[in-house]
């Protein structure tokens, strides 16, 4: 089969790897029709490329049609519509029956101390093959996948794979008051989707921080507050108190994560990092990570007194500084974490309808082919295009 593959700092390629094969009675193997590209593939693109090997798969938003099934699979038939969620969750242990699908025990990477197995992310979470390709196997197949129906393009359901429960649990975890306000801190697909969900959810202002033209005139057609980071810098947080009388929004989130924009010397420190050997740089990372902070305390700065933060964009740092003092003065409520796919299901099912309220048929603004892969890691890194969210088919 064709796939997407890394082989180093900026580099992937579209080869010709093995065909997945069952390996345990409850497999699957689905033909992927479509695969999105994440931001959290541009951290494997440029950052943390320590924890992949030449030849590893990238990609988890993958949708497809179930190709063939294992003895012990009784939920899925051959030719079912299915989408893969990121985390590979068994359904069934501890972890799971409490909806902390992305901590689920029976995956755990207990040799990193990292939560459920993800796929098409690195060692840190399993090294498992990703969904950027013609075939994938999916483990759990009377639990993990999510069954779709036929009719509408992919583009209605593909982002139940990450972008809506990632999108969603942000939201959720930002506990906006009824009538409330949130800022939402870069306005990629993540960002952009929590913003239309907080809107639909019913907050009273929306605030919306990017520094790309095309996200932010994208963000105010949905009815969002944008504000350019380009055009107020550090004084972004006195431009949002002057919108909310003087206190900041009741909710921040965080969808930017690691690679923020600013902070010299830690982007200096990824670069360095990169360019050192594999298992060396494995080694600093593990232990002296540190990240571009900008976003994190940009939210801290922004929240209201007692109001809450949360964060969607993925950290890495191992050693990377907080201001728990102006965090504990202000009495800031702090929540987390790789979003619980499969826990968020119900609640989005209902908004795939024909009524589309949160205009997922025209999220994508991309659709490319997989040879295209590379072209499409390529133009989103550098913001080319207007390139906000592209669909692969392969």
């Amino acid at each position: 089969m064709r796939a997407l593959t890394w082989h180093g700092k900026r580099d992937v390629r579209v080869e010709t790897v093995p065909d997945p094969v069952l390996k345990d009675p409850t497999d699957v193997i689905v033909r992927v029709t479509s695969t999105g590209v994440c931001g959290s593939d541009l951290h494997l693109y440029e950052v943390l490329g320590p924890y992949l090997e030449p030849g590893d798969i990238l990609g988890h938003e993958p949708t497809g049609i179930v190709e063939e099934v294992g003895r012990g699979v009784t939920e899925l038939s051959t030719g079912d519509r299915v989408v893969v969620p990121f985390n590979v969750s068994c359904g069934q242990c501890f972890m799971c029956d409490r909806g902390l699908h992305s901590q689920c025990e029976t995956t755990q990477v207990r040799e990193r101390g990292t939560g459920a197995a993800l796929f098409g992310f690195s060692k840190l979470y399993g090294q498992v093959p990703g969904g950027q390709a013609e075939f994938l196997r999916v483990p759990f197949g009377n639990t993990l996948p999510i069954q779709v129906p036929e009719g509408p393009a992919d583009d209605r359901f593909v982002f139940l794979s990450d972008v809506l429960p990632t999108a969603w649990q942000a939201v959720e975890y930002a506990d906006i008051p009824p009538g409330g306000t949130v800022t939402i801190l870069g306005l990629g697909p993540i960002g952009a989707m929590a913003a239309r969900m907080a809107l639909h959810r019913g907050a009273s202002l929306v605030v919306g921080v990017d520094l790309v033209p095309e996200r932010l005139s994208r963000a105010q057609a949905d009815g969002v507050k944008a504000i350019d980071l380009r055009q107020y810098g550090k004084e972004v947080g006195a431009r949002i108190r002057d919108l909310t009388d003087g206190r900041g929004t009741d909710s921040v989130i965080d969808a930017v994560g690691m690679e923020a924009h600013g902070a010299p010397l830690a982007k200096a420190a990824q670069w360095g990092v990169g360019l050192l050997p594999g298992a060396v740089a494995e080694k600093i990372m593990d232990r002296a990570g540190i990240d571009r902070l900008n976003a994190l305390y940009a939210a801290i700065d922004i929240v209201q007194r007692g109001g809450t933060i949360s964060v969607v964009g993925v950290y890495g740092g191992a050693l990377d500084p907080m201001p728990l003092l102006t965090m504990f003065d202000k009495q800031i409520q702090l929540r987390m974490g790789q979003a619980n796919v499969k826990h968020w299901v119900d609640d989005l099912l209902p908004l795939l309808s024909d009524s589309d309220p949160l205009g997922v048929d025209s999220f994508a603004t991309h659709h490319m082919t997989l040879e295209d892969g590379p072209k499409a890691y390529q133009m989103f890194q550098d913001k080319e295009d207007g390139m906000i969210k592209t669909l692969l088919s392969p």
